[in-house]
């Protein structure tokens, strides 16, 4: 093998050329005059062909082997196809952008998403980013749009996958290059979730109020009684269609976690048996057609109940907090709620634990008892 050290070792060699041991092609040429070079020796396209690389007193061995074996496999590829390297377009202003975004990629959300994340472009993104060159953001400017928001938590929250998918899709375009989303781990703000639970109390009075405006609001009524007594979302109530009706189930073929199977108790499936129609359609057509309603119709309901920070949602809450208190497991409340991971539920562990101390403070207190000792 031809290195240094043995040319030092060597110093007087005869005239010729000097192979290496281990790299074929590469050697040492040895002139009569006493002159030495680098040379590497390999046939193109059925040509022999002999270069020279370096005088080794400023060419060191280990660099002349390295371009040596470089000179060699791009020989070997010589004349293959070689794929021609993704160059990236030049990338349009962020406004600019928007509308080629919206066009192809917009159909792929539902419409109500559609509705929130053009919201997002219009109102949050487009004042910051919208005079930027879509290749041009980095992860220092989705920060500062990040530290922006700091009294505004939650729209960041919200509008940062939206941001992410614009960017991600502008690289499959060619308007950044790839695997360069800024967007990519950027932490979202930490918050505390409103957490309102009804109580037996309270619940007591809702549902003498809703026995009051049940005339007058039929439709409204009965969906507020199906999300106390099902746990399920408003719009997984409003949209409900007969024809997914298969007691004790109903078969959403859609939801904000994709398809899911509704659990109907004994409560909910009398509130449907007298919302039976002939057919197929909506359960409640006229909050299907106007899903307005709902909101405005509780707004009254709550402040006759005097519970005037219940929220719709707060139903589903209530509905957890209770099965957790029964004792139902985290699991269970989470295959109830139909929360696609198991992180979401893990919201209403606190219950869960006091529910559990609970019960151990009944169990010890049984055992005080049967002792004779002060429960």
């Amino acid at each position: 093998m031809l290195t240094d050290g043995n040319l030092a070792r060597r110093s007087t060699l005869e005239a010729g050329i000097h192979w290496d041991s281990e790299l074929p092609g590469f050697g040492l040429r040895v002139y009569k005059s006493g002159r030495k070079r680098w040379i590497v020796q390999l046939r193109q396209r059925r040509v022999s062909r002999r270069i020279t690389l370096g005088d080794p007193a400023k060419l060191p061995a280990t660099e002349a082997r390295q371009e040596a074996r470089a000179l060699l496999a791009e020989n070997a590829l010589d004349g293959l196809p070689v794929r021609k390297p993704r160059t990236v377009r030049a990338d349009p202003w962020f406004d600019a952008y928007v509308a080629e975004f919206w066009r192809d990629y917009s159909s792929h959300w539902k419409p109500s998403t559609q509705v929130r994340n053009r919201q997002a472009i219009d109102r949050t993104l487009l004042p910051w980013f919208g005079r930027r060159h879509i290749g041009t953001i980095t992860r220092a400017d989705v920060f500062a749009w990040r530290d922006s928001l700091v009294d505004r938590q939650g729209i960041f929250n919200r509008d940062l996958p939206v941001l992410a998918a614009m960017l991600g899709y502008a690289e499959k375009l060619g308007y950044r290059p790839k695997d360069s989303n800024p967007c990519k781990g950027v932490p979202r703000y930490k918050r505390q979730l409103p957490e309102r639970f009804l109580t037996s109390r309270e619940y007591r009075r809702l549902w003498a109020v809703l026995t009051e405006f049940e005339s007058d609001n039929v439709e409204a009524v009965a969906a507020i009684r199906l999300l106390i007594f099902t746990g399920a979302r408003k719009s997984e109530i409003t949209t409900l269609r007969r024809e997914w009706l298969d007691p004790p189930y109903a078969n959403l073929p859609d939801s904000k976690t994709g398809p899911k199977r509704l659990y109907l108790n004994r409560q909910a499936l009398a509130i449907l048996d007298a919302r039976k129609g002939e057919g197929e359609g909506p359960v409640l057509p006229m909050l299907d057609a106007k899903v307005h309603v709902l909101p405005y119709v509780w707004e009254d309901i709550r402040r006759r109940a005097a519970i005037p920070d219940v929220r719709l949602h707060d139903l589903r809450h209530s509905f957890a907090s209770v099965g957790i208190t029964d004792g139902m497991s985290l699991m269970r409340v989470g295959k109830l709620l139909g929360h696609a991971l198991p992180e979401t539920t893990v919201r209403y562990a606190h219950l869960a634990d006091t529910a559990i101390a609970d019960a151990a403070a009944r169990v010890s207190g049984s055992i005080a008892a049967a002792l004779g000792l002060r429960p």
